[in-house]
């Protein structure tokens, strides 16, 4: 069992721990930090580390109101801007195939939320579907959603559709990996709700992430959450007001500024 409990991935090798029977990955970084120069910035590739990553317990959710990573009452995890990490849950008895993958996209109105949560969990689907399950974080708020490209120099490169990006990221992960932990990449179905659900529509659209999964369920998906240039602009210019800044000083502002 402890062989199996040790994945290596392209990135390197992670170690888990069997909970009755089930086998958990916390917290697998699938993407570089965002911060410093990332911020702002589309995913980059993880940094390949040596040895063996422990990966038994969660890091951080994404940067978002301390209520918003509520696990239980009383007990709020830890956020930060170094939050692009993903789970994986798989049965603990071996199959000869590989297994059905699920992944998950938590909700939260792309303002709060986190994979840690229990309820997300997805011990029950892979104890009775017998698939190999993925949730994942990603950027919220402005970190994630807030698109100031229109403040983009030469040197200093802003980005749009950051928290979409990261999703892409994690599927792109989930097809270089998966089938370490006993997961078919070819039979990958995303789903998600509220928030999530939005996402798996935005997804299905997306041409970054054509062929990275198969099916999809959007549970309980807003209908009106793309929005124009126009909007984009005009709240990307009262973000940039409420940091005390013009758009002459806009990326310094945006480079110091700290999440609240």
């Amino acid at each position: 069992m402890a062989s199996r409990l040790t994945v290596r991935t392209a990135e390197g090798s992670v170690r888990g721990a069997r909970e009755g029977a089930v086998l958990r990955w916390r917290s697998i970084p699938y993407a570089a930090p965002p911060v410093g120069e990332l911020r702002w910035r589309a995913p980059a590739p993880v940094q390949p580390w040596r040895g063996v990553r422990d990966a038994t317990t969660y890091g951080f959710a994404s940067w978002q109101p301390r209520w918003g990573a509520g696990l239980a009452p009383g007990n709020f995890q830890p956020v930060s801007e170094d939050c692009l990490t993903l789970n994986v849950v798989a049965p603990a008895e071996p199959s000869e195939r590989p297994r059905p993958t699920v992944v998950f996209i938590h909700g939260g109105g792309y303002i709060i939320g986190t994979s840690a949560l229990e309820m997300y969990g997805g011990v029950r689907l892979v104890e009775r579907g017998d698939i190999v399950y993925v949730s994942m974080n990603y950027r919220l708020g402005p970190l994630g959603y807030l698109d100031l490209s229109t403040f983009s120099t030469a040197n200093r490169p802003i980005e749009s559709n950051l928290g979409m990006r990261d999703q892409v990221a994690a599927l792109e992960w989930v097809q270089r990996n998966i089938a370490a932990f006993g997961g078919d990449p070819d039979n990958v179905t995303i789903f998600g709700e509220s928030a999530g659900g939005n996402a798996v529509t935005s997804l299905m659209v997306t041409p970054a992430a054509r062929g990275l999964f198969h099916q999809a369920i959007a549970q309980s998906a807003p209908a009106h959450w793309a929005h124009d240039k126009d909007d984009s602009e005009r709240w990307a210019r009262s973000y940039i007001e409420l940091l005390g800044a013009t758009p002459e000083t806009a990326v310094p502002a945006l480079e110091r500024a700290t999440p609240k």
